[in-house]
């Protein structure tokens, strides 16, 4: 593809060289330069392509684009300089792929809890109706049944236009994106127009990288300046905030659900269950739903996908199937169910304090014997929340095990402190071995108790100081169990 129509669209300065040059690829990471690519130079927490425009050069990159003042002395090397080399890098990308993500209807959710449930739902409504769809989440990547593993949440721009080519490729007419704030600040996202924006919530999460609530809050409004069709949490006092400061754009197709309040979408008579809850909408008659996942807090996933599929014009029929029959992997996930024991497992990935509140009284609703918590908090995260999380595990659990969970570099006993800081009961026990902790929880466990295990959810790993571990959880528990048996 020709320089100039890669850059086509972007405000820029030719230091020298022409742009009249044939690019095979783009790329950011100087070591995955071949011959004849365009080498971008972004300006990352941890180094700076900047330092990297040599190696770049030595492997064949035929342009460069910078936004800092830099000499380059091989003259036959193409400079182009600009401001904002990453919201370059997401519209070169746009171009070098011809904006497939035009050619897809877009739906984007943002929120600190309820994404990836959400995301499902909406996958789940849409193939329902027959439609094949794309997903990008926190579990995995999905091209129609086909998963692809995901490293991020949101992958960088360039890897997200040529996950959203694929798309096109093979067929996928909706694709629905959990959109996170950090791909919304660093820019990821740039550039695409979504038909349909979701807020779930927001509550406190990554202050380690946005340092203020203003600022995480600033991030994910982004994304309802970029969508056709915003639907928001209006229970969430951060849900208002959107509507209002939308407001104050003079924007429109602005719609709320609620539980609370009236809402274009409220939820109403409301029965819990242990498998399931049976809720009804106002659609234009009000309709039942049920749905397989417990916990009030998933009637508001739920709402926020029904909201927005029933402004994509799709039928009630396909919602309520697709929301009867979604399955959601590591969220209130009940775990080893073929063993068929007294006492139930759950699996949840909740790793906020918010989440966790929400699944252990969740849990709570359905446990007739003693509910047992497992749970930690990540290493070099916001350690505002650890003692709030040690708080809320012991206050709604009868017991509580505080356990490592994706320690990284910090010593996993130093997390465990911080979040025993916060405990005002005595009802909790530390083992710093995850393994060890998963395994005193089913050694104590009664008939009628439920187990649940919070933090990590569909993860496979765990993070240490120096290297990544495999630890599915599942796999745990059965290697568990049959060491018990």
């Amino acid at each position: 593809m020709n320089l100039k129509d890669i850059l086509k669209g972007i405000n820029y300065k030719v230091i020298q060289g022409s742009l009249d040059k044939e690019i095979v690829s783009i790329n950011y990471d100087s070591r995955e330069i071949k011959k004849s690519d365009v080498f971008v130079c972004i300006k990352g927490y941890a180094t700076d392509g900047h330092k990297y425009i040599q190696k770049a050069i030595e492997n064949g990159a035929k342009a460069i684009v910078i936004q800092d003042n830099i000499e380059i002395s091989d003259k036959n090397v193409s400079i182009i300089k600009l401001d904002d080399t990453r919201k370059a890098l997401a519209l070169m990308a746009i171009n070098y792929y011809d904006n497939p993500s035009k050619k897809m209807k877009m739906i984007g959710i943002t929120g600190t809890n309820g994404k990836t449930t959400t995301a499902f739902m909406i996958k789940s409504i849409l193939e329902a109706n027959g439609k094949k769809v794309g997903l990008i989440g926190t579990i995995a990547n999905y091209i129609g049944k086909e998963e692809i593993h995901t490293e991020r949440t949101t992958p960088e721009s360039l890897e997200l236009q040529a996950l959203f080519s694929n798309m096109v490729d093979k067929g996928v007419e909706y694709c629905v994106m959990e959109v996170s704030s950090h791909s919304l600040e660093l820019d990821r996202v740039y550039g695409i127009e979504f038909e349909v924006g979701i807020f779930t919530n927001l509550t406190r999460d990554h202050l380690d990288f946005h340092k203020t609530f203003d600022n995480y809050y600033k991030a994910k409004f982004k994304l309802f300046k970029r969508s056709s069709i915003r639907i928001i949490n209006f229970d969430d006092n951060y849900g208002k905030q959107v509507i209002k400061d939308l407001n104050d754009l003079h924007a429109n197709n602005i719609y709320t659900f609620s539980i609370k309040e009236d809402a274009d979408f409220k939820a109403f008579d409301e029965k819990m269950g242990s498998k399931n809850i049976s809720f009804k909408v106002n659609l234009k008659e009000n309709e039942e739903f049920i749905l397989s996942i417990p916990g009030e807090y998933n009637i508001y996933n739920a709402l926020g996908a029904i909201g927005a599929c029933h402004k994509l014009n799709i039928p009630v029929s396909c919602i309520k199937e697709g929301i009867n029959k979604v399955i959601v992997p590591g969220r209130c996930e009940r775990a080893v169910v073929e063993y068929n024991l007294p006492y139930d497992i759950i699996i949840d990935y909740a790793h906020t304090p918010d989440g966790l509140d929400n699944i252990l009284k969740t849990a709570r609703g359905f446990t007739e014997g003693r509910l047992i918590a497992v749970f930690g908090c990540g290493g070099d995260r916001d350690k505002v929340k650890r003692p709030q999380m040690g708080k809320i595990g012991t206050e709604i659990a009868d017991i509580s095990i505080i356990t490592s969970d994706n320690p990284r570099t910090e010593k996993p006993m130093d997390i465990i402190k911080d979040v025993e800081s916060g405990i005002e009961k005595d009802n909790y026990i530390i083992i710093e071995n995850r393994k060890e902790a998963i395994k005193k929880a089913i050694d104590i466990a009664k008939e009628n108790d439920v187990i649940v295990i919070a933090g990590k959810g569909h993860e496979t790993y765990q993070i240490l100081k120096d290297k990544t571990i495999h630890f599915d959880e599942r796999e745990v528990i059965k290697e568990i169990l049959d060491i018990v048996k």
